[in-house]
């Protein structure tokens, strides 16, 4: 979910390109989650102020949850949350968190997040990457919406088909991941 709300973030500062990465560094014992965005970017005043749960730049509520309870997260094992921003430069975000941490959850259904996320918005270039670093190797899996759009040609991602192509192609990668 955090990743789900930092994403919606980004497309809401209109972010039109967003690289993802998961990082497992089973050697370093590390989780490391970044999310960087060409959106708007945040003034000094607003980064100074995001980890505040009772500050949002949204009109609909008065609270902004999001990140204060990222930040907690990643506290909580032993990691940390750090965002760099500028106004016109985009956002870059990175948490950490001890990976083998008791009170780290899981993952949770990556697949279904990042769905989520493409059917939100047809036009949104996501690049994702997600590694494990095990005994000095890596194994990923990635994919890049770009790549996959100019495969497609005029057939959006959301036509029921291509979403269910890419459902099923996103979890075959996740589970090889894991299987390796």
């Amino acid at each position: 979910m955090h990743i789900l709300d930092v994403v919606e973030n980004a497309i809401e500062a209109g972010a039109r390109h967003i690289d993802l990465a998961i990082i497992e560094d089973l050697d370093a014992d590390l989780l490391t989650i970044s999310v960087v965005d060409d959106g708007r970017g945040l003034d000094a005043r607003t980064l100074r102020r995001v980890r505040d749960p009772f500050f949002t730049t949204r009109t609909t509520r008065h609270v902004g949850l999001g990140i204060p309870l990222f930040t907690a997260a990643a506290e909580r094992c032993a990691g940390g949350l750090a965002i760099d921003s500028r106004p016109g430069s985009g956002t870059a975000l990175v948490a950490t968190f001890q990976h083998s941490h008791i009170d780290r959850a899981p993952l949770g259904d990556l697949p279904g997040t990042l769905i989520c996320i493409l059917m939100r918005d047809d036009d949104l270039d996501l690049h994702y990457r997600h590694a494990i670093v095990h005994c000095g190797s890596e194994r990923a899996f990635e994919w890049n919406t770009a790549e996959i759009v100019d495969t497609l040609g005029d057939l959006p991602l959301s036509t029921p088909v291509v979403r269910e192509w890419l459902s099923d192609s996103v979890a075959e990668g996740e589970a090889q991941l894991k299987e390796a």
